[in-house]
């Protein structure tokens, strides 16, 4: 497997499962430091016990990612441990489907506060730890942000911004060196999406598909990877959609 990461310190935020533990478990595996995020701590124990097993090099850091304070804390941290700061990803999030009438504050506040200020607390965070030496952040967007359906008001509307984020981060700390892109998925069979799938519905997103099947954890990972290394150290700006050929595709 490339190292295309060796020497590199990171941080994922959200990384006790699904999209976010698959991105540190590869990131580790090519060769960098990773620093495992998440509220559970129990979540975070066994990612890091799970890394380690596997030969790679993993550190705690079991923090409240979603407040500016807490993001801080966690850079901070990562950048303690691995003597730098090179990959942010945030990926953290807090979802819930709603219609329009039965949408909530408190699950507009909710989401708004994980999924999209604390990619605002960590873009902050992590420009002052990289210390002018650059860098790759990664933000996890979705193609929901890019053709959305019925329920997603607020998950939609928080993704798109995310990948408004991107672009204007992108613009702005380009001349410091530090690339800013995002990561677009499809629907990715994960243990908190496991409640929004059916057999049904897989088949219809599965036939809507022009490369014919669901895209894994695994599929994700491997482009975060890309887009955290030096392999892409000439894009910025952009967001990848990881969905195979859904989103722009009539079938």
């Amino acid at each position: 497997m490339t190292r295309s990461l060796q020497g590199k310190v990171a941080l994922v935020t959200g990384a006790g499962h699904g999209i976010g533990r698959a991105s540190a478990r590869l990131m580790a595996a090519r060769g960098a430091i990773v620093a495992i995020n998440d509220l559970k701590e129990e979540f975070v124990a066994d990612c890091v016990a799970d890394i380690k097993g596997l030969g790679g090099r993993a550190v705690p850091v079991a923090v409240n990612v979603a407040t500016r304070e807490g993001m801080r804390e966690a850079v901070a941290r990562t950048r303690e441990t691995g003597g730098r700061f090179d990959i942010l990803v945030n990926n953290a999030a807090w979802v819930r489907y709603q219609a329009v009438a039965d949408i909530a504050p408190e699950t507009v506040d909710r989401m708004l506060v994980i999924g999209f200020k604390s990619v605002i607390w960590g873009i902050q965070a992590a420009v002052e730890a990289m210390d002018g030496k650059g860098g790759s952040i990664v933000n996890v967007a979705s193609t929901a942000g890019l053709r959305s359906a019925a329920n997603s008001v607020v998950y939609s509307g928080i993704k798109s911004g995310v990948m408004g984020i991107t672009r204007a981060a992108a613009a702005e700390l380009g001349a410091q060196r530090i690339r800013v892109n995002a990561v677009a998925p499809s629907a990715i069979p994960t243990e908190g999406t496991a409640r929004h799938r059916s057999a049904e519905r897989d088949a219809k997103r599965i036939a809507a598909t022009p490369l014919g099947r669901l895209g894994t954890v695994d599929d994700i990972a491997r482009a975060i990877c890309y887009l955290a290394s030096d392999e892409s150290d000439f894009i910025t700006g952009q967001t990848l959609a990881v969905d195979g050929g859904v989103t722009f595709s009539n079938l």
